[in-house]
């Protein structure tokens, strides 16, 4: 199977929001609840592959393709996590989708984390994977600074990019033994350098402390944040931190997983959203 031939079971739309289309692909079982997953910066809805095929056959499963990313449009200005969630209301409208359980990794994981607090009557229930809500660190600062900066001047994605991202992105297990998710890594370059310039400045660069809005999220929303033990981008004790800022909130750590966990280790990811979403009969 090609990398993308699992597709072919999907719809996939252009939705008009606030933050201009948004490229989504729908599959699944069209009567199901829904689940919607956001991507990390760098990459797009195809990140979702196993979740998909795990969860299209119960759930109504939405891959979105994040402002500037996939076959979204461009993005060319800085953004914020309430444009996003905000824009993410205007998809599931599009959609027909009162309450949907959103799934996110890292960028995703962010919004997942603040999409209850924003917009809890469409939230059945939000997991977080490999995210943060803490101000960027003085490393990542400079490192993603350097990044946009170069990219904001190339027409086309550089190689450079994919060396940033699998350091980013693949940990030593992965590195070791997963040659397919190394493989896949290479979607990075079908992106276009400027946007992604500008997602590196609004995601990274110039995000905020959410740790006091998470606080806020109701208590009858379940929400799941899943740690990576060889995520080198946000290290186990700042995704525990912002689990811990979530009243009620379910803290997994997994083992020999980096980054992009839900691509790296989807039966683990698979399985700890099964139990989650059984233990507390979440529906849509």
């Amino acid at each position: 199977m090609s990398r993308t031939d699992w597709l072919n079971g999907t719809t996939e739309k252009l939705i008009p929001t606030s933050l201009g289309l948004i490229n989504v692909r729908v599959g699944g079982r069209t009567d199901g609840p829904a689940m919607v997953f956001w991507p990390s910066l760098m990459m797009d809805g195809t990140m979702w592959r196993f979740q998909y095929e795990h969860f299209a056959p119960t759930h109504r499963v939405v891959l979105v393709d994040s402002p500037g990313h996939g076959r979204s449009d461009a993005l060319r200005r800085i953004i914020d996590l309430k444009e996003c969630a905000d824009a993410l209301v205007e998809v599931l409208d599009a959609l027909g989708i009162d309450r949907c359980v959103l799934v996110g990794n890292s960028w995703g994981g962010m919004l997942a984390g603040v999409f209850p607090a924003y917009h809890p009557e469409r939230t059945a229930a939000a997991v977080g994977i490999n995210c943060t809500a803490s101000l960027p660190t003085a490393f990542e600062s400079v490192w993603a600074t350097g990044l946009a900066g170069y990219l904001a001047v190339q027409a086309r994605m550089p190689r450079l990019a994919l060396r940033a991202a699998r350091a980013a992105f693949a940990g030593p297990t992965a590195e070791a033994g997963n040659p397919e998710f190394l493989k896949y890594l290479d979607v990075v370059l079908d992106n276009d350098p400027k946007s992604v310039a500008w997602a590196l400045r609004s995601i990274l660069i110039g995000r905020r402390d959410e740790h006091r809005l998470l606080s806020t999220i109701p208590a009858g929303i379940p929400v799941l944040i899943v740690a990576g033990e060889e995520d080198s981008q946000f290290p186990v004790h700042a995704v525990r931190r912002m689990a811990d800022a979530i009243e009620g909130s379910t803290f997994r750590v997994l083992p020999r997983t980096g980054h992009l966990a839900a691509r790296e280790n989807p039966d683990e990811v698979n399985a700890a959203i099964d139990a989650f979403v059984a233990a507390r009969s979440v529906a849509a």
